[in-house]
């Protein structure tokens, strides 16, 4: 079964400051569980198939209006159809006066009752984003999460593989460092992740012989970043002898995180090579392929061997960390 998340009302209210008309309880105590919102509409006429009460309620001028120009008993009628219905919580843009008997209809039904400046459809939208973010699928995965010429790049790979001490030089190196040892992987959307760190070991790094740095007070504050998306992962592995590296990059591989594709590269550790310009090439390297440039195809093509196209294979590098 699917783990689900929930954001407090509190949450809501100091993030987008929205001016608290009516509270039934406590905001904390109040939880969005849904990142759908919702505006009344037809249910103000009495058609509640498919509501969801689960839903934040938003009204503009369009709502507001409707309901104003209806006589007093059909106001009554109208709010009982929606509010009866109990949703979390109703939202009036564009800071329009709200009604005393709009307000006096959300405490008889125990619906919280919240005000915005903002216009309609922007709030809506910010709305929305926020939910995403907030109650997005998540998983926490063992790595380190830099940011690299503007291309999230997650680094995972055994314990003592050098992936801290490679963050530390990215830093060094003018990039973004944003997570260490543990990164939360959050599903924006379908196509989407956005890593992070969890907010107790934010801007700390483990170094082995030093112990924890932080990031933030080290370097300053342009060294770090809160979240990024991710664009690619590199895994770091020992170098094999007995193994066959793909040394022309035709193939693209991928792996699958909260079954979202996401390029993976393989690159091996050996004594004396510099991960942290080898990341950078490679993070150049993904922006360039997706932009449509491809320097292994552009080699087969003046080598002559146009017949050959780069193909997908999909890799299962996660273990149970």
């Amino acid at each position: 079964m699917a783990a689900s998340y929930s954001v407090s009302l509190e949450k809501i209210i100091e993030t987008h400051s929205l001016e608290v008309i009516y509270l039934p309880k406590a905001a904390n105590d109040i939880l969005i569980t849904t990142n759908e919102v919702n505006r009344p509409g037809i249910v103000l006429m009495g058609y509640t198939d498919y509501f969801d009460p689960l839903r934040i309620q938003i009204l503009g001028w369009t709502e507001v209006g409707f309901l104003q120009k209806m006589e007093k008993e059909k106001q009554e009628e109208a709010l009982s159809y929606w509010l009866g219905l109990h949703p979390a919580a109703a939202v009036i843009t564009r800071g329009l006066e709200i009604p005393d008997y709009f307000i006096e209809a959300c405490e008889k039904y125990a619906v919280p009752l919240l005000r915005t400046n903002e216009e309609t459809s922007p709030f809506l939208a910010t709305l929305i984003q926020y939910l995403n973010a907030s109650l997005a699928p998540r998983i926490t995965r063992h790595g380190v999460f830099c940011e690299v010429y503007g291309e999230g790049v997650l680094i995972i790979g055994e314990s003592g593989a050098g992936k801290s001490e490679t963050a530390v030089e990215l830093i060094k190196r003018g990039h973004r460092f944003i997570a260490d040892d543990a990164v939360e992987i959050r599903k924006v959307d379908d196509h989407t992740l956005i890593g992070s760190s969890p907010n107790n070991i934010r801007h700390f790094i483990e170094l082995r012989g030093i112990g924890m740095i932080n990031a933030r007070r080290l370097f300053g504050m342009g060294a770090v970043k809160v979240s990024e998306k991710i664009d690619m992962v590199i895994q770091l592995e020992p170098w094999d002898s007995t193994k066959a590296y793909d040394r022309l990059g035709l193939d693209n591989e991928y792996t699958k995180i909260l079954d979202v594709k996401v390029p993976v590269i393989t690159i091996p550790v050996n004594p004396g090579r510099n991960l942290a310009i080898i990341i950078e090439t490679a993070a150049m390297n993904n922006r360039q392929k997706k932009m449509g440039y491809n320097a292994a195809r552009e080699l087969m093509v003046g080598l002559g061997m146009e017949d050959i196209e780069p193909g997908e294979k999909e890799l299962e590098i996660w273990h149970n960390s």
